[in-house]
């Protein structure tokens, strides 16, 4: 996704992060905020930054909203100007649209008014430190859709030395193991033959319902 063109409207914490990170990833970033001051600040860290109002439907056609691959709209406590500046995105003919959202009623509007995804960084950050906190051994968990999560498992003692085989994986777990990060390197889609080594990371990928009886063996 390097070659293509995104739009990141908002430059509070979040949406200068976003900005920035897209920049270094060597993707054309314009950053747009309606306070002069964000976009200097910017400037030197995205391909463009422009000071408009993205309320405004002109503005944004003047702007060459439609040449953009992707828009972010990371409006952050102005709620009303999220909703309109979503709004217009999906008016003008954006195809793909990331909101960021306050709450769950916030959510629900961006959903309906056509936000490809929505995005709550707050719930989001505290989700995944709540399941850290109740198994020490999940380092990471990624949320994929209403049913599938991905998780990162730091493996206990009683896992090491025993093959992908031995551990049976799909039987005992209902997990399936794509990869394993072992100090710096990474084994991908692992076979029945890799094993595992004290203070590997298996990353894995389950229903939430099974997730939860993993949870419950991991303490």
């Amino acid at each position: 996704m390097a070659n293509k063109q995104y739009i990141v409207i908002g430059l509070g914490r979040f949406g200068a992060s976003v900005a920035k990170t897209l920049y270094k990833l060597n993707c054309e970033v314009v950053a747009v905020d309606i306070d002069v001051h964000k976009v200097e600040d910017i400037a030197d860290y995205v391909t463009h930054s422009v000071c408009l109002d993205a309320t405004d439907e002109v503005a944004l056609t003047q702007l060459g909203i439609t040449n953009f691959d992707v828009a972010i709209v990371s409006i952050g406590s102005d709620i009303q100007a999220s909703i309109m500046v979503t709004l217009a995105l999906k008016e003008l003919g954006v195809q793909y649209i990331i909101s960021k959202s306050s709450n769950s009623t916030h959510t629900k509007i961006l959903q309906k008014i056509g936000a490809t995804k929505v995005i709550q960084p707050e719930n989001d950050l505290g989700i995944r430190i709540a399941h850290s906190i109740v198994s020490s051994n999940v380092l990471d968990y990624i949320q994929l859709s209403d049913e599938y999560q991905v998780n990162e498992l730091l493996i206990p003692d009683d896992w090491a030395n025993k093959s992908i085989y031995q551990m049976n994986f799909r039987e005992k777990f209902r997990i399936s193991v794509v990869a394993i990060k072992r100090d710096k390197d990474i084994i991908v889609s692992p076979t029945n033959d890799d094993v595992l080594k004290n203070g590997d990371i298996v990353v894995c990928i389950c229903k939430n319902k099974d997730m939860d009886q993993i949870r419950k063996y991991l303490k």
